[in-house]
């Protein structure tokens, strides 16, 4: 299991969001994360996960690849009732997190909370944005890594790196001038490995994706065909 504090995330990276799908949930979910570790294995291509928050102790316990929370609070550990903080992912076995999902958006006081909890705890995290103004805005808090999503092409299988390679591009830019630290990968409709070779052409650190592996029929096809992809392309970590 990886628990090392100061772990890092190596380029080209891969990370699969599996929401709230039934597809990736409970047994079903390891079967995709026993998956993404034999494409990791197999290709030296870093392939995370991030489970549903009951699944993260399962996972990262039973598998080596990178296990990240979907979400966290704002929040300190103390008397919250629904929430979910930085310790407690931790603790599970979780080695980063998602921040901002276009489906769990935050105001930016609470992201940049988040975030600060997040790197108190040596969480690695991954902030979504929709656009190069917002991504400049989250590069600003200093996560580790950017996530470009424009939210009318998730779950689309049209890949931003061919629909809009401009966001991704302006989005690049954008950070760049603010934190040149701050790396980029690049998510929505991404489903196939040249969406994946595209992306990293563009200048990105690899992808997030959910359907397109968590739905497919062969997951560890799709994933071997993106890790080969994304090999290919030469990306030093």
């Amino acid at each position: 299991m990886v628990k090392n504090d100061s772990f890092k995330i190596q380029a080209p990276v891969i990370l699969v969001n599996f929401k709230a799908y039934l597809e990736g949930t409970g047994e079903k979910g390891m079967l995709i994360a026993k998956a993404a570790e034999r494409v990791w294995m197999e290709t030296g291509v870093t392939v995370g996960v991030a489970p549903p928050p009951t699944d993260i102790r399962l996972l990262a316990s039973s598998t080596q690849i990178p296990i990240f929370a979907q979400h966290i609070d704002a929040v300190v550990p103390g008397s919250y009732t629904g929430r979910t903080t930085a310790e407690a992912v931790r603790e599970a076995g979780a080695v980063g997190t998602l921040l901002n999902h276009s489906e769990n958006r935050l105001q930016i006081a609470d992201l940049q909370i988040s975030v600060e909890r997040a790197r108190q705890v040596g969480l690695v995290t991954v902030v979504c944005a929709n656009n190069p103004l917002v991504s400049s805005a989250c590069a600003a808090l200093e996560p580790d890594f950017v996530a470009i999503e424009p939210p009318e092409l998730i779950g689309t299988g049209i890949p931003v790196s061919k629909a809009k390679p401009e966001v991704i591009t302006g989005s690049i830019e954008a950070v760049k001038r603010v934190n040149p630290s701050v790396r980029i990968i690049c998510g929505a409709g991404i489903s196939k490995g040249e969406d994946v070779s595209a992306a990293i052409k563009l200048g990105t650190s690899g992808v997030l994706l959910a359907s397109g592996v968590v739905k497919a029929k062969d997951p560890e096809a799709v994933l071997l065909e993106m890790a080969n992809s994304a090999k290919s392309q030469g990306l030093q970590p």
